[in-house]
C-alpha cells in the first residue's frame, strides 16, 4: 500500500453505490473515506427494486441479511391494460436461492449500508463536497469543501458516485451519450387499500402514458407514471387518485401520500468509466428509464466488479490491463440495461393505436411461453450477466454462486477450483503455481471435473472439462494478464 497518501481510495458520493463500495473497502482492509455533499442520507424512497443477482452479491459481500430482513418479496409480474391482464408471469428462478425481488425503500438500503459501514470502523463525512483533482503517477490529490473550508487528500484511487450530474464525471470530460425522453413522470409513495397482492408488480400499458405499480408492502406502493404536464410543485393526492382511476387495475386506491415528485428520464451513459486513477460508477456513469427498476441494481454490480480490482491494486497486484476491464465488463451491461428498459418505455407508453392494438394481442400468447417467460426472468433478474468478451476472462464468464463463495469467502484471491480427474502431476504443478503467486490464487481441490478459475466476484475467468496441463497453461496466462504476482510467477516455474 502506499503510504504516502491519505487514503486507498476516495469515494464521492454516499447513495447506495458509494455506501456499498466503501463496505467493500472496509472488508478488504483498505483505507478509505466517503464524502457527501448533503448534510444527511437520503429520507425519500426513491429506488426500490433489489434483484437476485444483487442479492448473491450482498450475500457475497456479508451484507444480505437485514436487507432480507427490510423487504417485501415480489414473486409475479403483471401486465394490466384497462380491465385486461394480458400476462402474469412467475418471477421464480430457481438457479438462486433468492427467487424473488426484494422491495426495500433506497433510503433503507442507504440506512442499512451505512450502519453497516459503521460497525466496519468507517463513517460518512457529510456537508463535503469534490471540487477538483490532480492525478499523478502513484496518486490523486483531490481538493473538497468541508463545510466551507477547503482540504486537500491524497487518495491512491478516486471513484465518483456522485450521481446523474457527477463533479467527478465532469472533471474528467468524459462525454454522457444518450438523450433526455420528451416525457415527464411523476412518482409517489402511497398508502394503499389490500386490493393487489403485495408479491405481485403491475405494469399497466396505457394510451394516455403508462404507469408501474411496486408494492413496497401490503398497504404501501410506488407509483410511477408518464405524465403530460407538472399540477404545482409535486403531484397530489387528488392528481395520483385520478391517474389511478384512468389507468391503474380497478380496485386499487390511493388513502394517502407519503412522498412524491416529479421527474424527467434520459437514456446516457459515459464512454469510459476510467481515467488514470479514477473512475464513475452507478448514475454518475449512466441513467436510464426507471421501467425495470435495474438503475440502482446496475450502480451496485458496477462497483462489485470495481472492488477487487481495487484491491488488488492498491496490494500492488494489478495490472493496467485488470484496472482497464472496468470499462470493457460494464460497458456491454449498461447498453443492454439501456436497451431494455427504453424499449419497455416506448412499448408501455406508445400513443400508435396500431402499435397498442399489436402489443396488446401479442403479449398474451408470448407471455405464456416458457422460453420467453425464462428470457424475461433471466434478463430482470440479472442472472444472466456474464463477462464473456472480457479481456481477462477465457470463456462465457458466467457467474458462480454456491455455499463456496457465500458469506464474504471470496475477498482478495481467485480460486483454482481442480477436480478429481486431475492426475498427480497436475495436481503438484498446480500446487505450485498457487504457492507462486500465494497472494493473488489459492488452490482447491473439488469432487467435480475439471478445473475453473473463479474470480473475487464470483465470476469464472475459466474453465476446462478436464483437469490437465493445458488448462493449468490457460489459468497462468490469464494471470499473467491482470496480476504483477502471476507474472513473477513466470520466473518461478
Amino acid at each position: 500500500m502506499n503510504t504516502a497518501t491519505d487514503t486507498d481510495v476516495l469515494i464521492v458520493g454516499a447513495g447506495p453505490v458509494g455506501l456499498f463500495l466503501a463496505n467493500e473497502c472496509a472488508r478488504r482492509g483498505l483505507r478509505c473515506r466517503i464524502v457527501e455533499a448533503n448534510a444527511t442520507q437520503s429520507q425519500h424512497s426513491k429506488a426500490l427494486a433489489i434483484f437476485p443477482r444483487t442479492l448473491e452479491i450482498f450475500d457475497m459481500a456479508n451484507v444480505v441479511g437485514p436487507f432480507l430482513e427490510a423487504a417485501n418479496r415480489v414473486t409475479s409480474v403483471a401486465i394490466i391494460a384497462g380491465d385486461h391482464q394480458l400476462a402474469h408471469m412467475p418471477f421464480t428462478p430457481e438457479e438462486t436461492p433468492y427467487s424473488f425481488v426484494a422491495m426495500v425503500p433506497q433510503d433503507v438500503t442507504e440506512k442499512l449500508l451505512a450502519e453497516e459501514l459503521n460497525r466496519r470502523g468507517g463513517h460518512v463525512d457529510y456537508e463535503t463536497r469534490f471540487i477538483s483533482a490532480v492525478q499523478y503517477d502513484d496518486s490523486v490529490t483531490a481538493t473538497l469543501d468541508q463545510k466551507g473550508k477547503s482540504v486537500e487528500v491524497t487518495a491512491s484511487f478516486v471513484v465518483g458516485c456522485d450521481g446523474a450530474h457527477s463533479a467527478v464525471r465532469h472533471l474528467l470530460d468524459l462525454p454522457f451519450e444518450g438523450a433526455m425522453y420528451d416525457a415527464l413522470f411523476m412518482l409517489a409513495d402511497i398508502q394503499s387499500n389490500e386490493t393487489l397482492p403485495a408479491d405481485q408488480l403491475q405494469l399497466c400499458p396505457n394510451e394516455v402514458g403508462p404507469v408501474a405499480i411496486f408494492p413496497m408492502s401490503a398497504t404501501r406502493r410506488r407509483i410511477v407514471a408518464m405524465i403530460h404536464e407538472k399540477e404545482g410543485d409535486a403531484p397530489s393526492l387528488e392528481m395520483v387518485r385520478r391517474i389511478l382511476r384512468e389507468r391503474a387495475p380497478k380496485g386499487l386506491e390511493a388513502l394517502g401520500l407519503h412522498w412524491s415528485s416529479y421527474f424527467q428520464i434520459h437514456h446516457r451513459q459515459a464512454a469510459k468509466l476510467r481515467v488514470g486513477r479514477m473512475f464513475i460508477a452507478g448514475d454518475a456513469a449512466h441513467i436510464h428509464s426507471p421501467f425495470g427498476g435495474q438503475g440502482m441494481n446496475t450502480g451496485l454490480q458496477d462497483v462489485w466488479n470495481l472492488a477487487w480490482k481495487l484491491d488488488l491494486a492498491v496490494r500492488g497486484h494489478a495490472t493496467e490491463e485488470l484496472l482497464e476491464s472496468f470499462t470493457a465488463e460494464r460497458r456491454p451491461v449498461i447498453k443492454s440495461v439501456i436497451e431494455t428498459t427504453d424499449f419497455m418505455t416506448k412499448a408501455m407508453g406508445t400513443p400508435s393505436k396500431l402499435a397498442q392494438a399489436l402489443r396488446d394481442t401479442m403479449i398474451p400468447m408470448v407471455s405464456r411461453l416458457a422460453p420467453f417467460q425464462h428470457a424475461f426472468v433471466e434478463r430482470l433478474s440479472e442472472l444472466g450477466i456474464h463477462y464473456s468478451g472480457s479481456p481477462i476472462v477465457e470463456g462465457a464468464g458466467k457467474r458462480y454462486f454456491n455455499d463456496s463463495v457465500r458469506g464474504g469467502k471470496l475477498l482478495h484471491r481467485f480460486v483454482l477450483m481442480l477436480g478429481s480427474d486431475a492426475e498427480q502431476s497436475v495436481q503438484a504443478a498446480a500446487k505450485q503455481l498457487a504457492d507462486s503467486m500465494s497472494d493473488v490464487m489459492e488452490l482447491k481441490l473439488e469432487v467435480m471435473k475439471g478445473m475453473r478459475l473463479i474470480r473475487p466476484d464470483g465470476y469464472i475467468a475459466f474453465s476446462a472439462h478436464t483437469a490437465d496441463q493445458a488448462g493449468l497453461d490457460h489459468v497462468r496466462s490469464l494471470l499473467h494478464r491482470q496480476t504483477a504476482s502471476a507474472a513473477a510467477s513466470e520466473h518461478v516455474a
